[in-house]
């Protein structure tokens, strides 16, 4: 590992990666090159031997992964499952889509992706049995996470489900190198890159709904439940799942965009310590004005299969509004599943690691005028009937 001290070779990891599995097929030809542009980025940053060899680590086990996962399919008739009227949840960050997710997640009926699958997805868990070691692994896994950024688990309690826990569906592109997230790269002292490696739609699809068969192949039949960032992708999103319904929840973007930067701070605080705040913020609501632009010019957000929903609405009754979304689905919502989401509210509440605090001081910092912001969004608060959200 000497030679991994001082620079990332691309080459030589793909090498290596080979030489373990004994596996050469990594399911696209394009790969090889888009790693080595994640490699340039990681040798990019300033980090010191140990955090490269860190690097390294992550880069030999999502290779290997990868590997492993398209010798499946080649296996097993992986590719021969059909993916079913899935339903999904999407959304400004910090708008309840997660909340929405795991509630739909307690269904009896229905299967959601799960980080113990998804960081280790082979071979598919249908073949394993309930005693698949990687529960465990992946439990470990959580528990480094929890312990190296705690702050997290104040404005994302969910990780304390540790490798049950509910990835979203940009996790799946992990070991694809077109995004480099938190909980794949924590060991790794670096920023979260979620743009900047190459993006390709219809390919990010391909791999994603590949993860599902996977998980999905002998096992009981459910339906899918999901939840990701997909409003830039509309297109590529239906094109790949026609008979998708996608529930859409708009919150008062200028809380978006305070939230958000806050939540991204404690997590980075514990993978590469304090950053600048002021630089966060704008940062994020950047991000968020362009996520609210690309939502008011794209004509497939008054697409048919799309169910759109208030913020304030799902929080003030969670299981009502999903109930609405079943029955916009074309589902029904029965007995056991209300009485599951209901317990799971009950047993579940949001501060139980404490309370997340943030606010809106935290753009007025960087100079922006509250009331400016709010009129900025105007349009489209008017379009999806979006108040302006009060807080302390």
């Amino acid at each position: 590992m000497s030679a991994v001290l001082d620079r990332l070779a691309a080459d030589a990891m793909l090498a290596r990666a080979e030489a373990a599995t004994g596996l050469a097929d990594y399911g696209d030809a394009t790969l090889a090159e888009r790693f080595g542009q994640a490699v340039d980025h990681l040798n990019g940053i300033d980090m010191d031997g140990d955090g490269r060899a860190a690097a390294a680590d992550v880069c030999h086990w999502l290779l290997t992964d990868r590997l492993r996962f398209h010798a499946d399919r080649k296996r097993y008739p992986v590719a021969e499952e059909t993916i079913d009227r899935p339903m999904f949840a999407t959304g400004e960050p910090r708008s309840g889509t997660t909340l929405m997710h795991a509630l739909m997640s307690v269904d009896p009926d229905a299967r959601a992706l799960r980080f113990w699958e998804v960081m280790r997805p082979s071979p598919p868990p249908g073949v394993t049995g309930a005693d698949d070691p990687r529960r465990m692994l992946a439990d470990d896994d959580w528990r480094e996470i929890n312990a190296k950024m705690p702050k997290w688990l104040r404005s994302h309690p969910y990780n304390d489900m540790l490798g049950d826990g509910l990835p979203e569906d940009e996790r799946t592109w992990a070991f694809d190198f077109r995004v480099m997230t938190p909980t794949a790269w924590w060991r790794v002292p670096m920023q979260t890159l979620s743009m900047g490696l190459p993006t390709d739609p219809v390919a990010q699809y391909r791999i994603h709904k590949a993860m599902l068969q996977q998980f999905q192949y002998a096992r009981p039949r459910k339906h899918w439940v999901l939840k990701g960032f997909h409003g830039f992708r509309l297109r590529a999103f239906f094109d790949a799942y026609p008979d998708a319904s996608l529930v859409y929840l708009h919150r008062d973007p200028v809380q978006v965009a305070a939230s958000r930067t806050m939540m991204m701070a404690d997590i980075m605080d514990g993978i590469v310590g304090a950053i600048d705040l002021k630089a966060e913020a704008r940062m994020h609501l950047q991000m968020t004005r362009a996520s609210i632009a690309n939502t008011m010019a794209d004509p497939l957000i008054d697409d048919p299969r799309i169910h759109h929903v208030r913020y304030a609405d799902f929080v003030a009754d969670p299981v009502g509004t999903i109930r609405g979304y079943y029955a916009f689905a074309g589902r029904e919502l029965t007995p056991q599943a209300e009485t599951a989401m209901r317990h799971y509210l009950a047993s579940n509440r949001g501060d139980r690691h404490g309370k997340f605090r943030y606010s809106t001081k935290l753009l007025t910092d960087i100079g922006e005028n509250i009331d400016a912001l709010h009129a900025e969004f105007a349009p489209f608060r008017a379009r999806f009937g979006v108040e302006i959200e009060q807080r302390d």
